[in-house]
Order: C-alpha cells, then sequence, then structure tokens
C-alpha cells in the first residue's frame, strides 16, 4: 500500500471518528442541562478530533502535490 492510500484510508477512519464526536457534542447539547460537567470532556475530544483530521488532509494534500 503506498503512502497516500496508507493516509487516504487512516483520513477515513479519522472522519468517522470526527463526525461521531461532533454527533456526542451534539447529543450533549440537547441534553443540559443534565451532563453539564462532560462538556468541556467532550468539546475537546471533538476538537482533537477535528484538529487531527485537518492536519492529516493537509499532509495528504502535501503528498500528492509532490
Amino acid at each position: 500500500m503506498s503512502d497516500i492510500d496508507a493516509l487516504k484510508d487512516e483520513i477515513r477512519k479519522l472522519n468517522a471518528r470526527a463526525t461521531q464526536k461532533k454527533m456526542d457534542l451534539h447529543d450533549l447539547s440537547e441534553e443540559l442541562p443534565q451532563n453539564w460537567q462532560s462538556i468541556l470532556t467532550v468539546a475537546q475530544e471533538t476538537y482533537d478530533a477535528f484538529k487531527t483530521l485537518t492536519e492529516k488532509r493537509a499532509a495528504l494534500k502535501a503528498l500528492e502535490k509532490a
């Protein structure tokens, strides 16, 4: 498997994870004020997932240009 194919596979998985975290955050917001204590944790996990996804997408673009 080439580096590009491996990165595309990783991005697919990261995209699914980021989407799930987004839904977790959305679900939490609908349940408020219940579980308000978990807002920071869920928000940080969502942020981290999208940050990693964005970085990997940038890496893929750089690989494809090279």
